[in-house]
């Protein structure tokens, strides 16, 4: 398939078949990106990283997976050091670095702001987050993730489990999931539950989802826990924030409910959703989660612009 100059705005403008492609190309780049095998495929392109919102995993695999192309890196990662704090519109901001780079991947903290960029900008943009509305990479890493550690993704019982409302990860996972066969549970307190858009959008793909917020009656039959931290920093009035923070925390013992081969995953960070000591169990799949963001950016820039590695 052609990706040549694709945007990447949202899981929705791709179909099954891409995202196979997608995740195929991201198997095989494995090898490039631990280290074991060398591709200088971007050679000569420039990435240009524009995050106005904080990130550590995206930001830095996308660098990471720059680098291990052979492209370079141009960061902006404080709004504080652009023109934009002297008024000057993303608009105006994206045509510019349009001009100096051959990608964008743009992290913005206003939704809509990636499908904006994508019409002021004639070379490919990413959108790396973008409020709470999508995170198509993180979506595809999921995806790789499930795939790599499951054997596959249809038919697994996937749990979503913390702050559905404002967790973009969240959104974008559900719909893709059930695109491949996947059966969905949503848990989460009822203020805090999927947006009726992403259930509706599930259902008309062909889902069912189980709605609770109960965790300990449906972790026995899960295959796949997907935990999202509550997003503290999306909440518009703080005293919401502290009537459900802290609501969910995986630990050891209830871990003692789930089937021996459920995996745990995480976009990251968190913050007390997932006790330390889960880290050392067979379950825990977060940080190996956070490394396949590297082999699967490395796949969709390399397809975005064009070149075989």
């Amino acid at each position: 398939m052609n990706f040549e100059n694709m945007d990447v705005v949202s899981i929705r403008d791709f179909t099954r078949d891409q995202i196979e492609e997608i995740l195929d190309r991201s198997r095989a780049m494995l090898p490039y990106a631990k280290g074991e095998k060398v591709s200088r495929a971007l050679e000569g392109k420039i990435l240009g990283n524009l995050f106005f919102e904080p990130s550590t995993r995206t930001r830095l695999s996308f660098e990471s997976a720059a680098n291990r192309l052979g492209a370079r890196v141009i960061d902006v990662s404080q709004t504080s050091t652009t023109s934009i704090v002297k008024g000057e519109t993303l608009a105006d901001t994206i045509r510019m670095v349009e001009a100096y780079s051959d990608v964008i991947v743009l992290r913005h903290p206003h939704e809509g702001a990636a499908r904006l960029a994508a019409h002021f900008s004639e070379k490919p943009v990413i959108n790396a987050g973008d409020g709470a509305g999508s995170h198509p990479t993180q979506t595809l890493l999921d995806l790789f993730t499930i795939q790599e550690e499951m054997g596959g993704i249809e038919g697994n019982n996937v749990t979503i489990l913390g702050d559905l409302k404002y967790g973009r990860t969240a959104h974008s996972l559900a719909e893709a999931l059930t695109v491949f066969g996947a059966k969905l549970t949503f848990v989460a307190p009822e203020t805090l539950q999927m947006p009726k858009d992403t259930v509706d959008q599930v259902k008309k793909l062909g889902g069912d989802p189980a709605i609770t917020s109960d965790i300990e009656g449906v972790i026995a039959d899960t295959d796949v826990l997907y935990i999202t931290r509550i997003q503290k920093e999306r909440f518009p009035d703080p005293a919401e924030y502290q009537k459900v923070a802290g609501t969910y925390r995986v630990d050891k013992e209830m871990l003692r409910e789930a089937k021996k081969d459920m995996i745990v995953m995480h976009p990251l960070p968190r913050i007390d959703e997932i006790a330390p000591e889960v880290d050392s169990t067979a379950h825990a799949k977060y940080f190996q989660q956070a490394f396949n963001g590297i082999p699967v950016r490395m796949a969709l820039l390399t397809s975005v612009l064009g070149v075989d590695f």
